[in-house]
């Protein structure tokens, strides 16, 4: 006989990007097994994240409040703005440590086979912010993937008739992989971008 409490779980699991069927019945498993203090934890969290979590007016970052935290920061460099995809950018760009200027999130990036155009992105904001009297450097931090370079490219474009200072992040071969296993998009980047030495 089939579980359908069990099933209905694993559905709603697997909606979660990146999270497989196979996936989503380890996670329900799992949570099954939990103590049901941790499992009314995890619930409440969710339900918290989910009211009391918003985007900040400014650069677009999640925030409990209306200003997110680097946005208020007095000791950040206001004369860069990096600009992201996504707010979890953020977060993968702020664990480094070495990055301590403003961002911008864009909301997503141009993918015309997703109906995903420029007008549909925060990039008159981006304008409005980039041309400000303290920005002197526009930092573009798109994903290295066909979608991010095209993004980046039409970015570049924009900001470049702007007269200002425009920067991407470096992409190439990691440290510690293999040429084998590389992709020929991040080879050639790579290439493009070798430098003496």
């Amino acid at each position: 006989m089939k579980n359908r409490i069990f099933e209905c779980c694993v559905n709603e699991l697997s909606r979660l990007p990146g999270i497989g069927k196979k996936t989503a019945a380890r996670l329900a498993l799992h949570i099954l097994k939990t103590d049901i203090e941790q499992v009314r934890a995890l619930s409440a969290s969710l339900i918290e994240l989910k009211e009391k979590t918003v985007f900040c007016k400014i650069c677009g970052n999640m925030s409990e409040t209306e200003v997110c935290h680097i946005c208020t920061d007095d000791y950040r460099n206001r004369t860069q703005l990096c600009v992201v995809e996504e707010a979890k950018d953020i977060f993968v760009l702020e664990a480094t440590g070495f990055y301590r200027g403003l961002y911008h999130v864009l909301g997503g990036r141009i993918s015309p086979l997703d109906g995903i155009g420029p007008d549909d992105l925060s990039i008159d904001k981006l304008i409005q912010r980039a041309t400000s009297d303290e920005v002197a450097e526009v930092i573009i931090a798109t994903n290295p993937d066909i979608e991010g370079e095209t993004t980046a490219i039409y970015l570049s474009k924009l900001l470049h008739k702007l007269n200002l200072n425009v920067t991407k992040i470096a992409s190439g071969v990691p440290i510690g992989s293999n040429l084998e296993y590389t992709d020929e998009l991040t080879l050639l980047k790579a290439m493009e971008q070798r430098k003496d030495f």
